[in-house]
């Protein structure tokens, strides 16, 4: 039984729905957050990476950058430029990306449901990480990125979104970086009550995206309990921003890998070791895998397609049988030295939304060779959640992102 409920968001005012929301906090860099916030003083980013108002060079995990993203928001807020809904609501937000569609409900999942494992997980947290966003959320008071879930398609729920998109006017029409966003504002009261009740028949919720940030809204929600021993349970920091997609909508685009060398063999050594475990066959032109366990390699400006022998293939276990997994055990560790994908300077990793030619390009300049990836699958997630383990590094690549921005929800009046 999955709990999602209504809450008081802060949004933009409607005038500055395409001004204020920003690409989430982790998918750039300071310097080019600093780019992207120049002529639009109400861009997001001033709260979610708010070392761009401080001197170039300020640490960005230092206190003074979390008060400095406290003061900004407050600045949105008591400015006008981002308004509060008078009673608790919930929100349907839609995204269409290259006319593929995407509809999800933003509300406030528990602390509870993740700390029970009825919200599921499928990658680790760095502690690193988590300390910053746990001390964002801390001192700003607010969850002011949504969490990525995803959930089995319910018909009914689906049915309920349909009607009132239907039905009602959107309050949020917009497009940002090719993506259209629209949101519609749910305030009945009786449509609330139906979605909250369908969501207590989903039996389990999924991270898609935004583990870190799931996390340490969790950890700031215990610190809030632990500060309030008399808590009731139904305290805002109890739950945390997120909004849940049903998983027949959404699509995992590849995650693609570039390496720097051969580890030392000549290309006929390196394809030799290869075949042990691939079928190898050239390719005439840039190669995409069109299914499961095959693969496309980029070496001295040829495009190869691999395919894996049956023999490595253990469709028994669910992080076993992923691609990722197919390469790293058979190919990047034993072949080519890589044992630590996380933490080998030797690898890098490009998301699948840059196509073939960003591989091509990284190939034949920083780089030495290229692997063009099947897509990890929204099953392939679940799969794995439910058996409680744990995807390799670099698995999943979702498109379009989750505005920040958009919603922000307050641990405390």
């Amino acid at each position: 039984m999955a709990i999602f409920r209504a809450f008081k968001a802060f949004r933009p005012a409607q005038r500055n729905q395409a001004l204020i929301p920003a690409l989430p906090y982790d998918v750039m860099s300071s310097e080019e957050a600093r780019q992207m916030v120049r002529g639009n003083s109400l861009s997001f980013l001033h709260v979610d990476r708010a070392e761009i108002d401080l001197p170039l060079g300020a640490d960005k995990y230092s206190d003074e950058v979390y008060q400095k993203a406290k003061e900004n928001l407050e600045a949105l807020e008591n400015t006008g430029a981002m308004i509060q809904d008078k009673t608790p609501c919930l929100y349907i937000y839609r995204q269409i990306m290259n006319g593929r569609v995407q509809v999800g409900i933003v509300g406030c999942a528990s602390i509870d449901d993740y700390l029970n494992n009825v919200i599921k997980k499928h990658e680790k947290t760095l502690a690193k990480k988590e300390k910053d966003r746990i001390n964002h959320v801390h001192t700003t008071n607010a969850n002011t990125g949504p969490i990525f879930l995803t959930y089995r398609k319910n018909a009914s729920i689906n049915m309920t979104v349909s009607l009132w998109m239907n039905e009602r006017e959107p309050v949020y029409n917009f497009e940002a970086d090719g993506v259209l966003q629209t949101v519609w504002v749910i305030d009945d009261i009786e449509t609330i009550n139906r979605l909250t009740s369908l969501f207590k028949e989903v039996q389990a919720l999924y991270i898609a995206d935004g583990h870190h940030r799931c996390a340490s809204a969790v950890r700031v929600g215990q610190m809030r309990r632990e500060e309030n021993p008399d808590y009731t349970g139904d305290e805002e920091f109890n739950y945390f921003l997120a909004v849940a997609f049903p998983d027949d909508e959404l699509e995992i685009m590849d995650y693609n890998r570039v390496v720097k060398d051969l580890n030392g063999l000549s290309a006929d050594e390196f394809l030799s070791r290869v075949f042990e475990k691939f079928e190898i066959k050239k390719e005439e032109a840039p190669y995409h895998p069109i299914e499961k366990h095959t693969f496309g390699m980029y070496l001295d400006k040829e495009w190869y397609s691999l395919k894996a022998k049956k023999s490595i293939i253990n469709e028994n276990d669910p992080v076993a049988r992923l691609d990722v997994s197919i390469l790293q055990e058979n190919l990047l560790d034993p072949i080519l030295g890589i044992r630590d994908p996380k933490n080998d300077s030797r690898i890098d990793f490009i998301g699948g939304i840059r196509g073939l030619t960003e591989l091509e390009r990284r190939a034949k300049t920083d780089m030495k060779l290229a692997f063009s990836m099947y897509p990890t699958t929204t099953d392939d997630l679940i799969a794995i959640a439910d058996a409680g383990q744990i995807m390799p590094p670099k698995s999943t690549w979702f498109e379009p992102k989750l505005l920040s921005g958009l919603f922000v929800h307050h641990l405390s009046d």
